[in-house]
């Protein structure tokens, strides 16, 4: 499973189109959707996770919340992977994330239409859809980073996708700064995600972040934020005309 995942995925937050395109033209393979703290709705999930798939390119969607709903509706909208906020201990793990997988492995609901070209399913429909779809919970809390080993060894989980700076936060950082402790947090995820045979995935934003990543075997790493490089973009804009003597 591990060597199918894309090297690098960018950050979506909007749905805006030409931006998925532009990142497609750029060789981008993949993108995680930040429905949880974007601005997605249901009709835009309904749009922009096939014109991302016809593009060729796999959809991560990171959900609204550990609940059944949001990440039934995600998968049942196409997404190739589902990433799973707000995680708690192995016991909320496994309750969450057997919304993503059907009988008798989990407990999702079959709801037809897209991902089964809107006619009948075939008789291996759900082992193969189980298969096809991964599931990866977030550990961002300190209760999940206990329990990250046996998280890591459930069956309805797929891999892991790291959130360092909530988990930073909520042990009492003020914010995340790639230090010695944020390492030490997210070795132990790698580790975990190795021990049991399992991709795990980590947004970096920086140089740093990514080579620490790519030593601990990271599988995706999740790059380029929607947002700030339009704004990194007009600031970069803004210092040439500065340079030229025009501002």
């Amino acid at each position: 499973m591990t060597s199918s995942l894309d090297p690098f995925a960018f950050w979506l937050t909007a749905p805006v189109f030409p931006h998925v395109e532009i990142a497609r033209d750029a060789g981008f393979t993949a993108v995680v959707l930040d429905i949880e703290h974007g601005t997605f709705n249901l009709d835009d999930l309904d749009r922009v996770i096939p014109f991302c798939r016809a593009l060729g390119m796999r959809v991560y969607a990171k959900v609204l919340g550990p609940l059944t709903e949001p990440i039934q509706q995600a998968l049942d909208f196409g997404a190739d992977a589902v990433i799973i906020p707000h995680i708690a201990d192995v016991a909320h793990a496994r309750d969450v994330t057997a919304s993503a997988k059907y009988p008798p492995l989990g407990r999702r609901s079959y709801a037809g239409g897209r991902t089964v070209g809107y006619g009948p399913a075939p008789d291996n429909y759900a082992s193969s859809e189980n298969a096809r779809t991964r599931c990866w919970p977030m550990i961002e809390s300190r209760e999940a980073l206990a329990d990250v080993e046996k998280i890591a060894m459930l069956p309805t989980v797929d891999g892991l996708f790291a959130g360092p700076t909530d988990l930073s936060m909520a042990a009492g950082n003020e914010r995340y700064v790639f230090s010695d402790e944020d390492k030490a947090d997210i070795a132990r995820i790698a580790t975990a995600a190795k021990a049991a045979g399992k991709p795990w995935v980590m947004p970096c934003w920086t140089a740093p972040e990514r080579v620490f990543a790519k030593a601990h075997g990271v599988s995706t790493t999740v790059v380029g934020a929607q947002f700030y490089m339009v704004r990194a973009a007009f600031a970069a804009l803004k210092d040439g005309l500065a340079a030229e003597g025009l501002v």
